[in-house]
């Protein structure tokens, strides 16, 4: 029982942390419209929740052989990982940055964060009326 529960906010969380560096990456993006030469820069949110819950083996993964082994983050994300968005239209100063899809996308993943936030909270006040007393009125 405690283990569906656990694994319910384990998903969660790595959701959230995953939408909050989305949120940061796409705010970036949103700054540097007028830098010349700057490229955009987004994540694949379902491939990076799913090899962030262990759903899936990303290639190039790294793998811990021995205990000694330091085993990297859930969800950890390199660089090299991240994607470039392609511009709609191209500027003279090569900037990618389409404010129209940055925008839109900074407000769906703002609704998509606090809707998890929302579930999350919902989740721990379940848990936590289910643990009291019947009697506790």
């Amino acid at each position: 029982m405690l283990n569906r529960l656990t694994d319910s906010l384990n998903f969660q969380t790595q959701a959230l942390a995953l939408r909050s560096e989305r949120q940061r990456m796409l705010a970036s993006n949103i700054a540097n419209a007028d830098t010349p030469g700057y490229q955009a820069r987004d994540m694949d949110f379902a491939r990076a929740l799913r090899e962030a819950t262990g759903s899936s083996l990303s290639s190039g993964a790294l793998n811990t052989t021995q205990s000694g082994h330091i085993a990297p983050a859930a969800g950890a994300r390199s660089e090299s990982q991240l994607l470039y968005a392609t511009s709609a239209q191209t500027n003279l100063d090569s900037n990618s940055v389409d404010m129209d899809r940055e925008r839109a996308n900074f407000a769906d993943n703002s609704v998509k964060y606090e809707a998890t936030l929302r579930f999350i909270n919902g989740s721990v006040r379940t848990a936590l009326d289910a643990m009291k007393s019947p009697n506790a009125g």
